[in-house]
């Protein structure tokens, strides 16, 4: 049997005992061992620990995670650059509840994991199909994050990083006059981009900010 040890970051314990089990009745000759941390702050001082370097095949991240304000860590996809300063040989994958489109096209784009599976999209062997190829240096995403990848890169140039945070910062109720507080760009180019969000959307000028999230989550961006 060839033995996989498994860094499981998630602050649900019974979803961590869920997958435990799952991947001790696997098919495929694996021999499992892991190691559960429930919030940042103790996953990072695993992940930085010279004691625990490259002693992990696969890190299981839930990208929810309570925060390690210390370090500027205020989600679980937020360690992944620790993962790979200190353990660069590690496979990444992250676990999300959410579905929104841009959330998941965010999280591949910028950090890149071997694998990002939706919590609801997958069943117990899809779980242990996934861990096997990404074993065998390949990538996996479950159905929903296929989808959305799809969908958002036949549109890629439309909806670059500005574009889609701002939709996403409208979709939370931050106004206009809020948003150069979170991205870095005056307001003139924010309300230039909201024009260009309702064109493309086929808004009419008069069109509010509720009319942008209502037709960006008709469209499955939200």
């Amino acid at each position: 049997m060839k033995r996989i040890r498994i860094l499981m970051i998630d602050d649900h314990p019974s979803q961590i005992e869920g997958y435990k089990i799952i991947l001790h009745c696997n098919d495929y000759g694996y021999e499992v061992e892991t190691m559960a941390c429930y919030d940042c702050e103790s996953a990072y001082e695993v992940i930085t620990s010279e004691k625990f370097s490259n002693s992990f095949d696969v890190v299981f991240l839930d990208k929810n995670m309570p925060p390690f304000i210390e370090k500027n860590i205020h989600s679980g996809e937020e360690l992944v650059p620790f993962i790979r300063k200190y353990m660069p040989e590690t496979k990444v994958i992250i676990l999300t509840s959410y579905i929104e489109a841009f959330v998941l096209y965010n999280i591949v784009t910028k950090f890149q994991p071997s694998g990002l599976l939706v919590k609801s999209d997958f069943h117990p062997d899809e779980l242990i199909v996934a861990l096997d190829e990404i074993l065998q240096g390949k990538q996996y995403h479950s159905q929903t994050v296929k989808a959305s990848l799809n969908q958002l890169l036949s549109k890629k140039e439309f909806l670059d990083s500005y574009n889609r945070q701002i939709i996403l910062l409208l979709s939370q109720g931050v106004k206009t006059k809020s948003m150069p507080e979170y991205l870095n760009i005056s307001l003139s180019a924010i309300e230039k981009r909201k024009s260009q969000i309702k064109d493309y959307f086929c808004i009419t000028t008069k069109g509010t900010d509720e009319d942008i999230v209502k037709e960006a989550r008709r469209l499955g961006f939200i």
